[in-house]
């Protein structure tokens, strides 16, 4: 099953369904899952971020952490060759980009 993560090439996205097989921290579909729950924290209104960073989030049991997924696509992004890393390293960072504007205006 090939992972569904929009705008990275098919030679990435292969390297991840290697990973997911070969890596005993990883099983299928964890990348893509990962890249969506960071994707979708991070676009969070910034009040309900702010509440969640300070007070925590009693949801994450059930739904996912976005922090460890976070923590998760470095550890891939370590495990990949350095080019489909840096691809995927631009396609993360896009919503790195979006935490750290938040991040910087709570400051």
């Amino acid at each position: 099953m090939r992972p569904a993560i929009d705008g990275l090439p098919s030679s990435a996205l292969s390297e991840i369904v290697r990973l997911e097989r070969t890596r005993g921290y990883l099983k299928p579909g964890d990348v893509s899952a990962a890249v969506r729950l960071w994707r979708d924290y991070v676009r969070n209104p910034e009040r309900r971020l702010w509440q969640d960073y300070e007070y925590g989030n009693v949801h994450w049991y059930c739904c996912g952490d976005p922090f460890e997924a976070r923590a998760l696509l470095e550890a891939v992004m370590l495990a990949m060759t350095p080019r489909n890393a840096r691809r995927l390293r631009q396609l993360v960072g896009r919503s790195d980009a979006v935490w750290n504007r938040v991040s910087d205006k709570s400051s």
